[in-house]
């Protein structure tokens, strides 16, 4: 059974899914614990599901290397198998990737490597692009740079606003993120095998 932290700093739609998608019995991952870098609508889910939750408030810190140091003591003792950030919308530091590293993996609203970076689904629109995506990387230190695990192309309508278009592609991203999931615990995907490649 792959155990997973799953990282938030929204609602957490993505976390839901992949809770639900826990709930089987035949699914080979659960989530042990649920962090935020904020106070995330999403930690609700917590209680929801009976899951621990925690709240590492970036605000509260000097900088990124003392939140970083902060954050990967709330992951530690969960000792997770898979370290899953699902809107979670800070870069993580150089020392948390180090240490649970390769085994973290994100999910991006765009056909990576077009449109990284916080405002994907905007940028996508802004460039008048007939198609942008979903995918599922490894997280590195850079900046949705990682290793590509899988992705989907997703069509822009031609009435698309960014809210519209980020609503079709979270339902591609919850199924891709499930698939990823499942077959990082049956071994189909190798993430050391990802990073080396």
């Amino acid at each position: 059974m792959l155990e997973l932290v799953v990282l938030i700093s929204g609602a957490g739609s993505n976390l839901r899914a992949l809770l639900r998608a826990a709930q089987d019995a035949e699914y080979p991952a659960r989530v042990v614990a649920i962090g935020a870098d904020r106070d995330a609508e999403g930690l609700a889910l917590g209680e929801e599901f009976s899951i621990p939750t925690f709240q590492v408030s970036y605000g509260n810190f000097a900088g990124r290397a003392s939140w970083g140091a902060a954050l990967a003591d709330q992951i530690r003792p969960w000792t997770p198998d898979l370290l899953v950030l699902s809107g979670f919308m800070r870069l993580l530091p150089h020392d948390v990737v180090a240490e649970f590293g390769p085994h973290i993996i994100n999910t991006h609203p765009a056909y990576l490597p077009e449109f990284p970076g916080a405002h994907a689904v905007r940028d996508a629109i802004a460039a008048g692009v007939t198609e942008t995506g979903a995918s599922v990387i490894v997280v590195d230190d850079g900046v949705d740079s990682g290793p590509i695990l899988v992705q989907e192309r997703i069509p822009v309508e031609p009435h698309d606003s960014e809210s519209t278009l980020h609503d079709r592609i979270k339902h591609v991203e919850r199924r891709l993120l499930i698939q990823t999931v499942l077959d990082i615990a049956n071994g189909t995907v190798d993430l050391k095998e990802a990073t080396r490649a």
